[in-house]
């Protein structure tokens, strides 16, 4: 199972006791930095010297690399747009899909709430503050927030980082160029949408239409969640994943 995260998040935001539970359920569990996060290569802020495209191939070659021939992909948030491309155009390495907090893009959509762009755009002091005030914007009206666990794991994610301005600007400066041929409508794999009732980031009329442009998609709506996947939702995640890799 190859979980893929979305922008300016590295591997710790899939957390180990998350991946835990799903390995305790018989799946072998992926992560990893994608570019310009935690470890992985860095580019100077604003430069990123890649695309979508190269970040699809990355994938590939993390499976390459294990000897997986085909798995379970997640794809949250930003990376739907990675998942979706290795559905597309890397279907032979692709035994489900799962989108999750993640849009078909369609302009039509609901935008973000004020509510969301407004404590999004506040200052903080520092690194670890700014990716708690982000991650608590993400959350929206969600009871959910865990503010001692997200300062944890930014901590965390701050010290290990090479590069932490390219980290949190990099991944909204790429080429969004993949794939290059086809859409929702040419997946074949099996397809889960997983998406919060209360995202401000996408709200769940943008789960609604990528179940719809998907054949034969199913979707979960996690009730009081935003753009987020917080500790009390993740057996009922945990069990809907399970289900659909078996």
């Amino acid at each position: 199972m190859l979980l893929i995260h979305g922008a300016c998040a590295s591997m710790l935001w899939w957390e180990t006791e998350l991946c835990a539970s799903l390995a305790a359920r018989g799946r072998f569990v992926i992560r990893y930095d994608n570019r310009d996060t935690g470890l992985s290569v860095s580019y100077p802020p604003g430069q990123p010297g890649y695309a979508l495209s190269d970040m699809v191939l990355d994938a590939v070659g993390i499976l390459d690399a294990l000897g997986v021939a085909r798995a379970h992909v997640v794809g949250r948030s930003m990376s739907g747009a990675i998942a979706l491309a290795l559905g597309v155009e890397h279907a032979d390495r692709v035994a489900s899909l799962t989108f999750v907090a993640t849009t078909t893009g369609d302009p039509d959509l609901p935008p973000m709430t004020e509510a969301f762009l407004e404590a999004s755009s506040e200052e903080a002091p520092s690194d670890v503050e700014k990716i708690v005030s982000v991650l608590r914007a993400y959350a929206g009206p969600s009871p959910y927030f865990d503010e001692e666990h997200v300062r944890r794991l930014a901590v965390q994610d701050v010290a290990r980082t090479v590069n932490v301005d390219s980290a949190m600007t990099n991944h909204f400066c790429i080429s969004f160029d993949a794939p290059r041929a086809g859409g929702f409508g040419d997946v074949v794999a099996p397809t889960l949408v997983v998406h919060g009732s209360l995202d401000p980031v996408f709200p769940l009329e943008h789960g609604e239409a990528l179940r719809d442009a998907v054949p034969g998609a199913s979707l979960l709506v996690l009730d009081s969640v935003g753009h987020d996947l917080p500790r009390p939702v993740w057996p009922r995640f945990v069990d809907a994943l399970v289900e659909h890799s078996a």
